[in-house]
């Protein structure tokens, strides 16, 4: 969909209205799910009910024998290369001889309607034999290989100073649940057979990534496989993988006609990746007065079947256990193993969320043990600019994470909720009373890198024409980037009225034709892609310029470009229009931050990350201390943006971070059972809905970066990720209040109300 932002929508640094805001909120916004073409049939996907099983046979007779259905495709029909992964080529397309989790695709079905699909896939018949199943992630480095290589996909270990003794040593064991991305808009797409290969309409997170892989698997030149994005119902990194795009890509080389595939939201579960099950095992020494003297973490990700982002996870969560602190000696060993699990991979915050609540949750045990507030134990211990990473990296931009907890700090504590059911624990069941609460307060502190890390070669490419129509000029801008739902499309928009002073706006389609955008993921997209688009525009200004100095008679370097014209210390100008009939300008630029390095494997040191973005979150909550149920009452943030390109879309940001957030604190977990997923639908899977969102208080900073487009900093994934640690330190706050107790386990997240309620009968007055 090309989308146009009128004149009124504003530059770099206002709150301009989404192009595509009008037509999403009346419902007539085209999502992948909307594709159409007249000649088209569906897919549906024969999936394993064994989390790891021998394939002996698969017989589709009976499947191609009803009237409407035209193929049904195994891994044997595959033309190309049948693996496909991220980081790791580890992931067939089809299961060849072996299932490695519950919902792995077998076979491939073709046929006239849905419904009719459906039915199909149901009636191949697969036989298996089933294998045993690895499931618990601590099991898995000693049992069978489900892997050529092994079970282990990456050990990070990170290894600077040497711990000195310490007055107070705090140890604890944390666990996070397995998270969904939960995006509203299923998988879909439409592949279209094309002259020479294929055309993709898919909602995706990286057009060339998948360009790259479905090349391969369909054993045709990349150019011959046209990506275009279709609108994207919500991502979260659960687009990053494939999922339908081989499939009807197979069907539609196959059978010479259009195919749509559309998952379902039980198939949905199945067919993504989710956030990685973490179990982690800290140690924290201090001094009396407070002062770190070192950390010490253990952790553990469950990677799941396939290896997706495992690695890149792995580099995440171990690079920021400790937090934004300063330590002096630091150990660390981060693993990621493979399972029979379904597979783990990015989600928002990409390891740090799970960190996260490893060590805030060790902060307040330590600052319990020391006597001393958790704020006060945070703020002496505060990274700053000039401080060094537990990687050895110098913090070199803004990093004010004192300021943004004192921010969270100083906001008034809202008043009890009074009678009002709607704002109680038990919700308009009214099954609380408002005088058995009890309230809590807990903070968070986190820190994660933007952009591609470790010596990834992180670049965005944008293409910008700007031409003359009807009297005023037009900036048409074309970026591969995937606008996902964060507002990317605006910002490029901004960016190109910032530069060129343009009448109207134009955002073409994301597509292959134009270069490499990268991935819509590690909050980066702002800064590369509106990299990219800001040095495009920069070159159509210098190619006006030029046209100018050649008019005008005067040096380029003297001229000044205006909204209308371009005009010459002299006063004597030419209008743009004017510019513009001599012919269009058309630029392509390519951008790229600083370069990072690839941590040494053996101490995890050195310069990785190209910026680090900090966060502060502060929640408050009321608990029934019976019954075990939690109202988040309310959570204070504050974050350094660098530059706010788009305020209200940065306060969008927040608001949907701290929501994810408080999912993953108190209810949003998949349910497995012998890898089997128990919970694959909304009702079983529960996410917050607007009765369950508190107020937010938001505090943003605008500290410009010097090695950014406008200073800015990555805004996507901060607001998340200390957000479930606060909340959890809260309901600890709470519980403690209501027992007496010093210190409630409470380890986990999600805290369900069972959990709460333990807590408390553990623990009795």
């Amino acid at each position: 969909m090309t989308m146009t932002l009128p004149v009124a929508a504003g530059g770099v640094g206002a709150s301009a209205r989404r192009p595509d805001a009008m037509s999403k909120v009346r419902g007539d916004f085209a999502y992948s799910s909307d594709l159409w073409h007249d000649e088209m049939v569906w897919g549906a996907t024969v999936r394993s009910p064994h989390p790891h099983a021998r394939i002996l046979s698969v017989e589709a007779t009976a499947a191609l024998a009803l009237p409407g259905v035209h193929a049904v495709l195994t891994a044997a029909d595959v033309p190309g290369v049948n693996r496909y992964g991220l980081e790791t080529r580890d992931q067939p397309v089809l299961a060849e001889d072996v299932v490695r989790y519950a919902g792995e695709p077998v076979a491939v079905v073709a046929a006239d309607t849905p419904e009719l699909a459906r039915r199909a896939a149901g009636l191949v018949r697969v036989e298996y034999a089933e294998l045993p199943a690895i499931t618990d992630p601590e099991r898995t480095l000693d049992g069978p290989a489900l892997h050529e290589g092994g079970n282990l996909v990456r050990h990070l270990r990170i290894r600077r100073g040497t711990p000195a003794a310490a007055d107070v040593v705090v140890t604890g064991e944390y666990e996070v649940g397995m998270q969904d991305q939960a995006f509203l808009g299923p998988e879909s797409c439409l592949a279209v057979p094309a002259e020479e290969g294929v055309d993709l309409y898919c909602s995706t997170q990286w057009l060339h990534v998948d360009q790259d892989q479905l090349a391969d698997c369909l054993a045709l030149p990349k150019e011959h496989v046209r990506l275009t994005l279709s609108g994207v119902g919500g991502a979260f990194g659960g687009r990053e993988d494939l999922s339908v795009q081989a499939h009807a890509c197979l069907l539609a080389l196959r059978l010479g006609r259009p195919v749509k595939m559309s998952y379902g939201r039980e198939e949905s579960f199945a067919g993504h990746v989710h956030r990685h099950p973490a179990r982690m095992r800290y140690e924290h020494g201090a001094t009396r007065d407070g002062r770190l003297l070192y950390v010490k973490a253990d952790i553990l990700l469950d990677g799941g079947a396939y290896a997706s982002t495992s690695a890149a996870v792995t580099g995440n969560a171990g690079c920021f256990a400790i937090g934004p602190y300063e330590v002096p000696a630091v150990e660390v060993d981060c693993r990621a193993v493979y399972t029979n699990n379904p597979p783990a991979g990015a989600m928002r915050g990409f390891g740090a969320v799970q960190v996260c609540f490893g060590h805030e949750s060790q902060m307040d045990k330590l600052a319990a043990a020391l006597g001393l507030d958790p704020v006060e134990l945070r703020l002496r211990n505060a990274v700053s600019t000039g401080s060094v990473m537990a990687t050895g990296q110098r913090v070199e931009g803004p990093a004010p994470v004192a300021e943004l907890l004192r921010r969270v700090a100083g906001k008034p504590v809202p008043p009890p909720a009074g009678d009002d059911p709607r704002l109680l624990p038990g919700g308009t069941s009214n099954s609380t009373r408002a005088d058995g609460l009890v309230r809590g307060v807990g903070y968070g502190l986190s820190v994660k890198n933007i952009c591609k890390s470790a010596g990834y070669d992180d670049y965005g490419t944008a293409r910008v024409r700007l031409f003359a129509h009807e009297g005023e000029t037009v900036a048409e801008v074309h970026t591969a980037a995937a606008e996902v739902g964060q507002g990317l499309v605006t910002v490029q928009a901004q960016i190109a009225r910032t530069e060129l002073a343009a009448g109207r706006v134009t955002i073409l389609p994301a597509d292959t034709a134009v270069g490499d955008a990268g991935t819509s993921s590690a909050s980066r997209q702002t800064w590369i892609s509106g990299g990219a688009v800001r040095a495009a525009c920069v070159a159509v200004r210098a190619r006006l310029l030029d046209r100018a100095a050649v008019l005008l008679g005067e040096p380029a370097v003297d001229l000044a470009y205006g909204g209308e014209a371009v005009t010459a210390p002299s006063g004597r100008s030419v209008a743009l229009v004017e510019l513009l009939a001599m012919g269009d300008v058309d630029e392509t630029a390519v951008y790229r931050h600083r370069a990072t390095e690839a941590l040494d494997p053996e101490t995890g040191q050195g310069d990785a990350h190209v910026a680090y973005a900090f966060a502060a979150h502060r929640a408050v909550v009321d608990v029934d201390p019976e019954l075990g149920s939690v109202r988040v009452v309310e959570i204070a943030c504050a974050q350094d943006v660098g530059k706010a390109i788009n305020p209200a879309a940065v306060e969008g940001q927040m608001h949907g971070g701290i929501a994810q957030g408080l999912g993953l604190a108190v209810m949003e977990e998949i349910r497995l059972r012998d890898g089997r997923i128990l919970n694959p639908s909304f009702t079983d899977y529960l996410i917050p809905t607007t009765m369950d969102m508190p107020p937010t208080v938001l505090d943003i900073l605008e500290l410009p970066r010097p090695d950014s487009p406008y200073g800015l900093t990555g805004v996507g994934e901060p607001p998340l990720l200390s957000a479930p640690a606060a909340i959890a330190a809260a309901i600890r706050d709470a519980v403690r209040t209501a027992t007496g107790a010093a210190g409630p386990a409470l380890d986990r997240i999600p805290m369900t109300p069972e959990a709460v309620a333990t807590a408390v009968l553990e623990y009795p007055m």
